[in-house]
């Protein structure tokens, strides 16, 4: 679905942070941005100290009552400097970023992996709930949001140790139990969405997938965050896709994975 709303800077308000899973952190700001968010946009966040220049891009979560969350793993220093925050703490956002998942009628999948899952939150919390099926995937039993997503749809789990769940990926789930559905979505590491690409190229089922990727300024103008597309681009008239402008959301056959 296309970003057609108006970016906005601004330092919200932090009204709540903890951890929910090992260097997992879950932060729900308040903001305006909240009022405009497609599932699957991202925003990206400062951090305070100057000698980190770049903004730090973060899928949103959901969004609630002009409140917005993301839910983030500690990944260097400036994920690190958002954890030490607190509730009344203020930090520097931009947003809402990025294309997100088109809301397709029907039954859909949504394949979330480590920390692909969060936005499947609140993709799932836009769908009816009886034709929504989620499947997550984490590395073990430590798991995050997963009460949250079986409210909202039929959450089955992989675990990498196979502590919960179906032991191995999410593709072992679609693959052991057969899934079928109008529409997959999905976000995670490049070697799943891959997986969902075949998955969907084999099945005929339609699907879109939000890639995560490094980015400098998150609004398309450095070309820092391309990736191989299967046409022409008008932007940079070459095979190419600026994953935070004309994604992060690209339908499979868009991209070259």
């Amino acid at each position: 679905m296309k970003n057609n709303s108006i970016k906005k800077k601004e330092s919200a308000l932090i009204v709540l942070q903890e951890e929910i899973a090992e260097n997992v952190y879950s932060m729900w700001i308040e903001t305006d941005i909240s009022k405009n968010c497609i599932p699957g946009q991202f925003i990206s966040v400062y951090p305070d100290d100057p000698s980190k220049l770049l903004p730090r891009p973060i899928s949103i979560c959901e969004t609630d009552n002009g409140r917005l969350r993301i839910v983030y793993r500690i990944a260097g220093e400036g994920t690190g400097e958002f954890s030490a925050l607190k509730k009344g703490d203020h930090i520097d956002i931009l947003g809402p970023l990025g294309n997100g998942f088109p809301v397709l009628e029907g039954k859909a999948i949504l394949i979330g992996g480590g920390i692909g899952i969060p936005p499947m939150l609140g993709l799932a919390r836009s769908r009816n709930k009886n034709d929504t099926i989620i499947v997550s995937g984490y590395r073990n039993s430590d798991m995050f949001l997963e009460k949250e997503l079986s409210n909202n749809g039929t959450l089955m789990i992989a675990t990498e140790d196979g502590s919960v769940g179906i032991k191995g990926n999410v593709m072992d789930v679609l693959h052991e139990k057969n899934l079928r559905a109008d529409v997959i979505y999905a976000c995670g590491p490049l070697p799943m969405l891959k997986a969902v690409k075949e998955y969907s190229e084999k099945t005929g089922i339609t699907a879109y997938v939000s890639m995560e990727e490094r980015m400098a300024c998150g609004i398309g103008a450095c070309l820092a965050c391309v990736c191989s597309s299967t046409e022409v681009d008008d932007h940079s008239k070459v095979k190419n896709k600026r994953i935070c402008k004309d994604g992060p959301v690209f339908n499979v056959k868009e991209v070259n994975l």
